[in-house]
């Protein structure tokens, strides 16, 4: 069987990464040099800083190269590879390409790189850019299979958590290097500093806008551009495990991308025992 190639190894991309490799699919990651995941204890693009990464009970592994990814992937252990540009598509050749990068526009992901191509989220066209686009916005039509047209715009509010939406979400206030006070799964008070940036001389505090646990935030020692997303607080303070696991939003995602799987592969069978 030839590994599916899933471009993005975020936390929702992550999420359809394990529900595939959980129905039996090897899958190759592609990830650029420099992650910015968020929730990175839920996302396999930490196998690009730390050689490998454990989510729920898959381990995703870097590989040094595409043959070497292609000699060592199964459906227990997918491979990760350093190749923003998805240049390792034209040697694996793959029947199934997903773009997970959530980029909210195209980056190069276009229907010639597989005969079944999925984007998931916006700046994708169903039937022209590829062949299915996955909603992603929260609400009535999460996880909606898009045949024809895309999805709906990123309004850039993220969702809802006990009453609490954009406010949870930090954003660098200026450019500089990341040094963390806290990290993923700490409890943290309102106003209390989460890290600060190392500017030109300066050092500027982080500070939690809200009570509650450190959901995400970027590594220690990320250079972060200013306006950049860096950290989510989660007002469930109960909740720390669920900094560690895939999110429902990203398993109702990873459900859809998973069903236009399975019909394309028994597509393929019922056209192969035809005689087609």
């Amino acid at each position: 069987m030839k590994p599916i190639v899933v471009r993005g190894g975020g936390d929702l991309a992550t999420g359809t990464i394990l529900r595939l490799c959980k129905a039996g699919f090897p899958v190759i990651v592609l990830e650029s040099g420099c992650p910015a995941a968020i929730r990175r204890e839920a996302a396999f693009s930490e196998a690009v800083r730390c050689g490998s990464k454990t989510v729920e009970d898959v381990t995703c592994r870097l590989a040094p190269d595409a043959e070497s990814a292609l000699k060592s992937v199964n459906a227990a252990g997918p491979q990760m590879l350093v190749d923003e540009k998805a240049r390792a598509v034209s040697l694996i050749r793959p029947e199934i390409l997903v773009d997970a990068i959530l980029a909210k526009k195209n980056l190069g992901t276009h229907m010639d790189m597989a005969p079944l191509t999925i984007a998931l989220g916006p700046g994708f066209n169903a039937g022209k850019d590829v062949h299915f686009v996955i909603e992603t916005m929260r609400g009535h039509d999460l996880g909606r299979i898009i045949k024809n047209g895309s999805a709906l715009p990123n309004t850039g509010v993220p969702g809802m958590i006990c009453g609490y939406g954009k406010e949870r979400v930090v954003h660098a206030p200026a450019s500089g290097i990341l040094h963390l006070y806290h990290d993923i799964g700490d409890l943290v008070e309102k106003d209390e500093p989460l890290a600060f940036l190392e500017t030109s001389g300066d050092k500027i505090l982080v500070p939690s806008p809200l009570r509650g646990v450190l959901r995400g935030i970027l590594p220690d020692g990320f250079s972060v551009p200013s306006g950049m997303k860096m950290a989510d607080v989660d007002p469930r303070a109960e909740e720390r495990k669920n900094c560690f696991t895939v999110s429902d939003k990203a398993r109702c995602i990873a459900g859809s991308v998973l069903e236009l799987v399975c019909a394309f592969q028994n597509g393929m069978r019922s056209t192969a025992a035809e005689g087609k």
